[in-house]
C-alpha cells in the first residue's frame, strides 16, 4: 500500500470515528490530537478550517439557537457538539489535501481516478474564475473598497459562480445523456 493510499483510509477512517462519536469531550480531544499530530503546519490548516466553516456554521448554528429557544430545549451540548464536530472533519480535510496527492491515492481505482481528475479540473477552472474576480474587483478599487462594495463583489461574484454551475450542470446532464448515462 501506497503512502498516500495509507493517509486516505486513515482520513476515512478518523471521519467514520467522528461521525459516530456524540460526546463533545471526545471530539475536542480528537481535534487536539490531530492538531498535535499535523506538526509544523497546524496553526496554519487550522486557520484556514476556522475560516471555512465560520459564516456556515454561525448561520446554522443560529438557526439551531432560535428552534431550541423556541421550543425551550437545551442548547450549549448540541450547539458544542456540532461545532466540534464540523471543526475537526474540516480540519482533518485541509490536512489530507495539504499531505496528499489525491490522484496517488487513487491509483489502482481507474473510475475513482477519472472522477477525481473531473473534480480537479472544475476545481481549476473555478479557482481561475474566481482569481479573475479577485483582479478585477482590486483593479476597479483604487482606495480600499467599502464593506458594501466589498457585499455587491460578493454578491456579483456568487451569481456569477452559480449561473456558471447550473449552466455547466446542465451541459453535462445532456452529453450524459445523449451517451445513454440516464436510461434504465
Amino acid at each position: 500500500m501506497t503512502r498516500a493510499r495509507a493517509w486516505l483510509l486513515g482520513y476515512v477512517a478518523a471521519v467514520l470515528a467522528a461521525s459516530f462519536v456524540h460526546a463533545p469531550l471526545l471530539l475536542a480531544g480528537g481535534l487536539f490530537g490531530a492538531l498535535l499530530a499535523a506538526g509544523p503546519a497546524r496553526w496554519r490548516l487550522l486557520k484556514r478550517a476556522l475560516l471555512a466553516v465560520l459564516l456556515f456554521n454561525a448561520g446554522v448554528s443560529l438557526t439551531y439557537a432560535v428552534v431550541a429557544w423556541w421550543q425551550a430545549r437545551p442548547l450549549l451540548d448540541a450547539l458544542l457538539l456540532i461545532n466540534l464536530r464540523v471543526l475537526l472533519l474540516v480540519f482533518l480535510g485541509f490536512w489530507l489535501v495539504d499531505r496528499v496527492r489525491l490522484l496517488d491515492a487513487l491509483a489502482g481505482w481507474p473510475r475513482l481516478t477519472t472522477i477525481a481528475t473531473l473534480a480537479l479540473g472544475q476545481i481549476g477552472v473555478y479557482r481561475r474564475l474566481l482569481e479573475d474576480f479577485r483582479l478585477a474587483f482590486r483593479s476597479r478599487n483604487a482606495l480600499p473598497p467599502t464593506p458594501l462594495a466589498m457585499l455587491r463583489h460578493a454578491g456579483a461574484q456568487g451569481g456569477a459562480l452559480l449561473d456558471k454551475s447550473l449552466h455547466d450542470a446542465e451541459q453535462t446532464a445532456q452529453a450524459m445523456r445523449s451517451r445513454g448515462a440516464f436510461d434504465g
